[in-house]
């Protein structure tokens, strides 16, 4: 595989708690900024070394004019070269497309823990692309304007109920606007067949599968199926729509994360 020079944000501890270093990878359409309005600076504050990649082709990372030729493990192998760089075995966070693209570099790689927030169901983007096109069908129309920084009244409407819960403030909804970008169609299409592909291999360590109450996108009645294949424990985010990481929930979310961390794995001694 073609190394391309990758963008990763990293804000160190600001005082580390001796827990593994943590890497967050992104869902579709957006990029690596996600993490930084809230995700990283908490967590940072907490103790945490953390490492927020933009796949390629996202972000700030090369690559986006072959976007269209990345799949899952293009992206996989993203990951693999952050986590080459570290110092241990970190805890994996995805969200989206992200918790596919940790769960795919889980198959050769290695981790100390795996956090899988509002993962594509392992039926694939099918069922529940049917199901939001019935519940929003302008969605993928104002998708496409939202790609290309054109946002009608409209627009904002279907995004914001599409990706946000009702608690979603203007603030809240105007920072995830720059986030948006293109995806990669070939990556695309391998989720909404992702049901005839069976995983090669789970490692057996920690896992927590996540979502918010009020995902259009992915429901929550879904996450069993992610969580049984990794024998995960599972939570819901009360009142939480798909962006856990940027709603205003993120609190809940991230003290359930760390909450976790601290039960499932052990301290080194802190630096």
């Amino acid at each position: 595989m073609k190394h391309r020079k990758l963008h990763t944000l990293h804000r160190p501890a600001k005082r580390h708690n001796g827990h593994p270093p943590l890497v967050f990878v992104h869902g579709g359409y957006i990029h690596g900024g996600c993490w930084d309005l809230n995700f990283l600076p908490h967590f940072s504050e907490l103790g945490y070394h953390c490492h927020a990649v933009d796949l390629s082709g996202h972000g700030k990372s090369e690559g986006r004019d072959e976007l269209d030729s990345y799949d899952i493990n293009h992206y996989a192998g993203d990951v693999a070269h952050v986590v080459a760089g570290l110092d241990a075995p970190p805890v994996l966070i995805g969200h989206s497309m992200g918790a596919l693209v940790v769960q795919r570099y889980l198959e050769r790689g290695t981790a100390a823990a795996v956090i899988m927030m509002a993962p594509v169901p392992t039926t694939g983007l099918t069922a529940c692309s049917i199901q939001l096109n019935q519940k929003q069908p302008d969605f993928l129309r104002e998708a496409a304007y939202a790609v290309r920084g054109k946002y009608t009244e409209n627009t904002v409407r279907v995004m914001r109920e599409v990706y946000f819960s009702p608690d979603v403030t203007h603030e809240q909804f105007t920072s995830f606007k720059p986030l948006v970008q293109d995806e990669s169609t070939t990556a695309i299409a391998e989720m909404m067949a992702l049901a005839w592909r069976p995983p090669s291999r789970r490692p057996k360590i920690p896992a927590l599968v996540m979502g918010g109450e009020l995902d259009a996108i992915f429901p929550a009645n879904m996450l069993h199926f992610t969580a049984t294949g990794w024998n995960a424990e599972t939570c819901v985010i009360p009142g939480a729509g798909h962006m856990l990481m940027m709603e205003p929930q993120w609190t809940t979310a991230a003290s359930r994360i760390d909450n976790w961390i601290n039960r499932r794995l052990p301290r080194a001694a802190a630096a």
